[in-house]
């Protein structure tokens, strides 16, 4: 099983960017699907998920109204929407598979994951 996250990238403040996340050796439809991001100096931090099954989708407070995560199933890919950018959201971001069907309590927590991209970096800066 591969992730290949992309579309990181510099960006003023107030910007927006999209990441990708495709996968190979797996469908995502199958499982749950997360972005995470850890900024300079920070922990691990969960953004959304989406439980492909359920049809359910769940962000961090500190994105939600903001980010949009959304699903291509033709492309086994993931997206990530990313709006009104700010300083505090730069990290590295890295899409995550849950193997199977979590409940919610367990989304946030990367050790629960069992794929993990390679991630892809995002600078929020002017």
């Amino acid at each position: 099983v591969q992730l290949q996250a992309s579309g990181g990238g510099l960006v003023q403040p107030g910007g927006s960017l999209r990441l990708s996340c495709a996968a190979s050796g797996l469908t995502f439809g199958n499982h749950a699907v997360a972005w995470f991001r850890q900024g300079p100096g920070k922990e691990r931090e969960f953004v959304a998920a989406y439980r492909w099954r359920e049809g359910s989708i769940h962000y961090a407070s500190s994105v939600k109204g903001r980010f949009a995560i959304s699903r291509d199933k033709d492309k086994n890919t993931m997206y990530l929407q990313m709006n009104s950018l700010s300083p505090e959201d730069t990290g590295v971001y890295s899409c995550a598979v849950y193997v199977g069907r979590p409940i919610v309590s367990a989304l946030p927590n990367p050790g629960a994951y069992d794929y993990w991209g390679q991630g892809t970096l995002v600078t929020v800066s002017s």
